[in-house]
């Protein structure tokens, strides 16, 4: 079972994406970063699209999101700084050669992890957050047969 597994059926999309990016620590970690990065920003686009108390900047990447005051209006710092973990160690893995260590992957997909725990008890706080914490024999062994994805792949 995924540490993800706790998101109710209305972030099934950010749940599948942060499965990926669970799934791909052990074996390749830089493929998890980049794919905690994705989650991060479905996450993000979800919240524009769902809080009407947010206003959509006129550019509309993952920086200028995170950045735009209404979103930090109403993110605390702690999920700010996780975010920006996220979107950090995401864009050092596709745009850098230097490789990738599983710690660093685990540390951004559980900083992930916190920040889908904050979604739900925000936005469905009626949702069982039951087997909602962090477990690290939840994270899957690497594949045998997987193949890493290279930089210019991502």
């Amino acid at each position: 079972m995924s540490n993800f597994a706790f998101l109710p059926s209305q972030f099934r999309d950010i749940a599948q994406a942060a499965t990926k990016a669970e799934g791909h620590i052990m074996g390749d970690p830089r493929t998890a970063c980049f794919r905690a990065r994705f989650a991060l920003e479905q996450i993000v686009l979800w919240l524009y699209r769902h809080d009407t108390s947010l206003v959509m900047p006129y550019e509309q990447k993952l920086n200028a999101l995170l950045h735009e005051p209404s979103f930090q209006n109403l993110v605390t710092d702690t999920i700010f700084q996780k975010a920006r973990v996220i979107q950090k160690v995401g864009n050092q893995a596709v745009h850098s050669s230097r490789p990738v260590r599983q710690y660093d992957a685990l540390q951004a997909v559980k900083e992930l992890h916190h920040i889908c725990y904050w979604l739900v008890r925000t936005y469905a706080p009626d949702a069982s957050r039951e087997g909602a914490g962090w477990r690290d024999d939840r994270v899957p062994p690497a594949a045998s047969d997987a193949s890493a994805v290279n930089r210019e792949e991502l």
